[in-house]
């Protein structure tokens, strides 16, 4: 992941290795080479995958000037970094640190994820409502993709109380834990106070953010929807809804892989997208 930037753009270089300074560890070695299991390592994924989008936008150059930008998850903070609102190194540090913390909270209290397919949110919503075990909306991936998020008795009532209400799938993920649910409380506490204590500038484009999926550029409102965001649900079908309602035409997806691409199109047909996962020369 990300060694044909590393050896063809000598900003890249740079700046892959100020973040090994950062880490403490050389993340390129794990990126460039490791295992599946290396880069599965939580202070490994969300760093790595942050690093791989950042840098592949910054390689783009003045040309690459987004009129709104946004992130899924992990992916509001390689967002916040495009738009000027948070520098590079602050940006990896904080990711760094909500992958160490999320972790913590997973290891406090096992939990897990699942994926419900062919339902209306309202039908999924109301069933997780009327459940006695921790089990909330996570992520309104796209119309009919809902990913729900609690204990692991909470996403086993919720499973089949979904596929008796007529789900095509109700999947439980591989998963290290209940992320954006009331689960991730502890990470949240632990992620508030870096959070505060770290510059935002106002972002040169406006960034909508997960928790309600508006346009934000006012710092004080960005650092409280970054703190919310983990034990929130990711709004990605609103937020490009409201994207495209505020006049997008045109979508560009930075980073490993084409999860958001797909996502977009099933939100809108008629969207144009595109996605940047190499280096472009």
């Amino acid at each position: 992941m990300g060694k044909d930037l590393y050896e063809q753009s000598p900003m890249a270089k740079e700046l892959f290795e100020k973040a090994n300074d950062i880490l403490g560890f050389r993340i390129t070695d794990l990126m460039f080479e490791g295992t599946e299991e290396d880069l599965r390592q939580t202070k490994v994924t969300q760093p790595a995958i942050f690093l791989h989008s950042v840098i592949l936008a910054k390689t783009l150059g003045d040309g690459f000037k987004p009129n709104m930008t946004a992130g899924h998850s992990l992916g509001e903070f390689s967002a916040l970094v495009t738009a000027g609102a948070l520098s590079f190194e602050d940006g990896l540090k904080l990711v760094s640190q909500r992958a160490q913390a999320m972790q913590k909270a997973c290891e406090m209290e096992p939990s897990t994820m699942a994926a419900i397919v062919g339902l209306d949110d309202q039908v999924v919503e109301e069933a997780c409502k009327n459940i006695d075990a921790v089990v909330v909306p996570a992520n309104y991936n796209c119309p009919g993709q809902l990913v729900i998020s609690g204990s692991f008795e909470g996403i086993d009532q919720a499973c089949e109380k979904l596929t008796e209400l007529g789900a095509k799938r109700a999947l439980k993920l591989s998963v290290g834990g209940a992320f954006h649910s009331p689960l991730m409380e502890p990470a949240r506490a632990e992620l508030a106070a870096a959070i505060e204590n770290t510059a935002i500038n106002t972002p040169v484009c406006p960034v909508y953010q997960n928790v309600s999926g508006r346009p934000f550029t006012n710092p004080a409102e960005i650092k409280e929807n970054l703190i919310a965001q983990l034990t929130a649900p990711v709004k990605w079908t609103q937020t490009v809804q409201n994207m495209l309602a505020d006049g997008a035409n045109h979508f560009t997806e930075i980073g490993p892989g084409k999860v958001l691409t797909g996502l977009i199109k099933k939100i809108n047909r008629q969207a144009e997208c595109e996605n940047i996962s190499a280096f472009q020369g």
